[in-house]
Order: structure tokens, then C-alpha cells, then sequence
């Protein structure tokens, strides 16, 4: 995927982080993902917990790992803002149904979220002020 010429032409607010940011970012928040969702899927797997517990962790992955194929592979911004919102959402899910059992994974992914939460409001910007073409550079 061409990700950058495509990108890079798109209007951004002026409190768009830098393109390099993101890299860094996304290192430490998969991480913190690694070591606490895998946590709740061993356990669900062990029958330590319900598996249903496991589910809005499951369904927040799939959502995140379907964001970058949406906004680069097909260029769609509008899909990718419903789909940033779907990762907020699940993860939210996941954060409330997981607090009463274990409250560190719920503590552990607050910045997750509020990266996520950040990164709705920008693709939601970025949707909106570029939902004419003609009002790319």
C-alpha cells in the first residue's frame, strides 16, 4: 500500500501529532495490549474467567487491526472513523466488564484509550475536512 502520498495530501487540523509520533506511540500501546488482553484470554481460556469477558477484548482487536486496511488499503475515511469508534466502544466494553475481576487490565489500557479517544476526534477531523475532494492541497 501507497500509504503516505495518500495521506500526506489529506487536510490535517493543526493538532495533528507528526506522521513520526504515531510509530512510537502504537509500540507502547501494543505492548500494554500484549501483556493485558493476553492475560484475559489465558484465563478465559483456563476457565478462570467467562469467556465472555474475553469477548469485547477480542472484538476490540479485530476492529483495531481493521482501521489500517480501511484508511490506507481502500482510502476510505469515513469507514475508518466508524471503525475507530468501534475500537473506543469495545474497548470501553472491555474496560467496564473486566474492572470488578481484574482491575489492573483496566488501569493498565487507560492510555490505549486515550489514545483512542484522541485518535476518533482527529479521524473524525480529517473526515470531515476532507469530505470534498476538491478541498485536499
Amino acid at each position: 500500500m501507497k500509504i503516505k502520498p495518500w495521506y500526506a495530501q489529506l487536510n490535517k487540523p493543526a493538532w495533528a501529532p507528526p506522521a513520526w509520533l504515531f510509530g512510537p506511540v502504537w509500540a507502547v500501546l501494543y505492548f500494554i495490549i500484549a501483556i493485558s488482553f493476553s492475560f484475559v484470554f489465558w484465563l478465559a481460556l483456563n476457565g478462570a474467567i467467562s469467556p465472555w469477558l474475553a469477548l469485547p477484548f477480542g472484538l476490540n482487536l479485530i476492529f483495531n487491526a481493521a482501521f489500517a486496511p480501511l484508511q490506507f488499503g481502500l482510502r476510505s475515511n469515513g469507514l475508518a472513523a466508524i471503525d475507530v469508534t468501534l475500537v473506543v466502544v469495545t474497548l470501553v466494553w472491555a474496560l467496564v466488564v473486566i474492572h470488578p475481576v481484574l482491575p489492573w487490565v483496566a488501569y493498565a489500557s487507560l492510555p490505549y484509550l486515550a489514545w483512542g479517544l484522541f485518535a476518533t476526534a482527529l479521524q473524525y477531523t480529517i473526515t470531515w475536512i476532507n469530505r470534498d475532494p476538491a478541498s485536499r492541497r
